[in-house]
């Protein structure tokens, strides 16, 4: 009989679709509770990321970076569980709370997006000297999984990582945009529409409050926030040019992180649902794509960032037990 930990994924037949398996947990499961050290680390450009830590101290306990997804944070259910998953084995963890998403506006008008590899790089550089005796693994989840993979593309064989794994991945973005514009998914569509009009809200709140004058322009020159429907429509307006690329279609192109899977050279596992409502399956990448240091493992359902199994009185969560589990193994402590 195989461990707990290394059985397969059964999805939970209380859950029938794509949909439930992905809105049960941030509607449904109740929050883990853990006590955490929060650390604020300045960036190189004078913004600020905050950081929260939970598990062991030793300072040479293995420790692993959550990365989160599209208007989530450190406080999302998938991050907090996975936090308490590594605790019980001995590891320490940190989880990111990208640029604005720790509950503070950011100080810029740059914000994150799925390109944000810099961002991780500095973060990372800091983990290395705050812990120089700490193996260095990462875990990405939707956005946050296509940042860590374009980050571990770029650095190639020079990667610090151990190891890393990426979950629910919208490889191509400019393929996910218009998955997410269709069907049912036009309800999430909606709700991050919403959401990340919230975003530059708050920070055009704050420019104008402590008098940013030149910032708080910086965001008006790029137009409304009324009206935005779609994610080409946002990215277009927004994220492209506060970012450097020319237009959607170009950040799409440069940002996607199925561009870079090829040079991967990290032991990297990928966990993607066949029935994911945001990405098609001709999305996902080919076995040419992919480098030999890779495991891709396709599920037929678990949804976005779902992956629910058990029963209706006491649901599990996979990824909190095939991660760490895979991570342990790279590690050599399986």
């Amino acid at each position: 009989m195989p461990d707990a930990a290394s059985a397969p994924f059964r999805p939970a037949w209380w859950l029938p679709g794509p949909h439930l398996q992905t809105l049960w947990s941030p509607f449904c499961r109740p929050a883990p509770r853990l006590e955490r050290q929060r650390e604020r680390l300045w960036l190189a450009d004078g913004d600020f990321i905050d950081l929260d830590w939970h598990g062991a101290h030793r300072a040479d306990a293995p420790l692993v970076l959550a990365l989160h997804g599209l208007t989530g944070s450190s406080a999302s259910l998938y991050v907090l569980g996975l936090q308490e998953a590594l605790a019980a084995r001995g590891w320490a963890s940190v989880a990111i709370n990208w640029r604005g998403c720790s509950g503070e506006p950011n100080l810029l008008p740059r914000a994150y997006h799925s390109g944000a590899s810099d961002d991780l790089g500095e973060v990372i550089e800091h983990l290395q000297a705050r812990r120089p005796l700490a193996p260095l693994y990462a875990v990405g989840y939707s956005l946050g999984g296509n940042v860590l993979l374009k980050y571990l593309g770029e650095r190639g064989a020079d990667c610090p990582l151990q190891g890393a794994a990426a979950v629910s991945v919208p490889f191509r973005l400019d393929q996910c945009a218009d998955r997410i514009g269709s069907g049912f998914s036009r309800v999430y569509q909606a709700h991050f529409m919403r959401a990340m009009a919230a975003y530059v809200r708050d920070k055009q709140r704050l420019f104008a409050h402590q008098g940013m004058a030149d910032r708080l322009s910086a965001l008006e020159r790029l137009g409304p926030l009324d009206g935005l429907r779609t994610f080409w429509e946002f990215d277009g307006r927004f994220t492209a040019p506060l970012h450097g690329y020319r237009d959607a279609e170009d950040y799409y192109r440069r940002a996607s992180s199925r561009y870079f899977l090829g040079a991967i050279r990290t032991p990297t596992l990928l966990i993607q649902a066949l029935d994911d409502p945001f990405v098609f399956r001709h999305s996902l990448p080919e076995p040419g794509e992919l480098s030999p240091s890779t495991t891709f493992e396709a599920q037929a359902r678990g949804g976005h960032v779902g992956f629910v199994e058990g029963s209706p009185r006491a649901p599990g969560y996979y990824l909190e037990r095939r991660i760490p589990a895979w991570l342990a193994a790279v590690h050599g402590d399986a």
